[in-house]
């Protein structure tokens, strides 16, 4: 994965101090009933993980996990850096621009993982670190055009791209994604951009299948697009209800939301 592209050549987590703001109200401001819920819930969460890991036998390649953030306030993320999470993800864009922005002093790796439309790479290529719903030509034709534009601008390193894969039976209905017999020429095509870096594939179960069999699938393509590109290996599957079966079929990058954060909070 690519180093974060905002913030200082810091993993630090502690809350800087704005300007003008004294550094006891906002650790105060971060302390709390809120922290100490995020703190037992992502402990839930790391245990569960560990489980998996061990009983897949991959202790020595446990999966990066994504703190899915959508709908929940910049503090929080905060909380969560506090914790230590390196890794974000959102699913819109306009609210993970205005978060990534706030959050500078963090050097958190942002992960875009909602579907994106074209016009919004221009947008992506600020923050993030990773995309991982590049599910057609357009949309990669569009980061890579971004992405020469933001190299040249600011010197960022390339950009991660999982291609999102459909596995659902009517594929594309629900979930989004790329057929699976599409992947082949959508990989090409990423890996052919400069700017961007072919990292492997993404897929969300469907819903009211059986994740273990939809992940084996995923396992499978994976596998096969791994033997044209070898370094495209990663796996960005498992959500809170399935990331076992994930774990269990290979998964390099969980993206967890509500058992972390609970419930998303009623929109205004």
């Amino acid at each position: 994965m690519t180093e974060p592209v905002q913030g200082p050549d810091t993993n630090a987590v502690n809350p800087a101090t704005a300007p003008g703001e004294h550094h006891e109200s906002r650790t105060d401001a971060l302390e709390g009933p809120r922290l100490a819920q995020l703190e037992a819930n992502l402990a839930a969460v790391r245990r569960r993980i560990d489980a998996a890991v061990a009983a897949a036998g991959r202790q020595a390649t446990p999966p990066r996990l994504i703190v899915v953030t959508k709908f929940h306030p910049a503090q929080d993320v905060r909380r969560l850096a506090s914790l230590g999470v390196t890794d974000v993800g959102e699913n819109r864009d306009q609210e993970a621009a205005e978060k990534a922005a706030q959050l500078q002093d963090l050097g958190l790796s942002w992960h875009f993982i909602g579907q994106l439309q074209s016009k919004k790479a221009k947008s992506v290529v600020k923050y993030a670190a990773s995309v991982h719903s590049v599910d057609r030509e357009a949309v990669a034709s569009a980061l890579a055009k971004a992405m020469a534009v933001e190299s040249d601008r600011t010197g960022r390193p390339p950009l991660d791209c999982f291609i999102q894969v459909s596995l659902d039976e009517d594929e594309g209905a629900h979930r989004g994604g790329a057929a699976p017999g599409d992947v082949p020429a959508l990989a090409e095509q990423v890996a052919a951009a400069p700017g961007l870096r072919l990292a492997g594939v993404m897929a969300v179960a469907p819903l009211g299948a059986d994740p273990a069999a939809a992940f084996e699938k995923l396992a499978g393509i994976s596998g096969r697009l791994a033997e044209q590109f070898p370094h495209a290996t990663g796996i960005s599957a498992g959500m809170s209800q399935d990331l076992e079966e994930a774990i269990r079929f290979g998964a390099t990058h969980l993206r967890i939301g509500s058992d972390i954060l609970g419930p998303r909070p009623a929109l205004r």
